[in-house]
């Protein structure tokens, strides 16, 4: 089930809807990337052509591809 999970994007508060395999992998990316979650969302948002959501988890998908490379 998605939960909601409130971040900051830009400094602006807002919430997003995701399942939680989603978001564990969003925290894990970050971990990675030595960044918060919040600045990782930050950056998904300035490059999206879609809904956040949808974005999140589409950059969760291409990051694991690239990882099974």
């Amino acid at each position: 089930m998605p939960k909601k999970h409130s971040v900051k994007i830009a400094g602006h508060p807002t919430s997003i809807t995701l399942e939680e395999p989603f978001w564990r992998a969003l925290k894990e990316i970050a971990h990675n990337k030595k960044m918060s979650v919040n600045s990782l969302i930050t950056d998904i948002d300035n490059e999206r052509h879609r809904g956040l959501s949808s974005a999140l988890r589409v950059y969760v998908l291409e990051d694991l591809q690239k990882k099974l490379k």
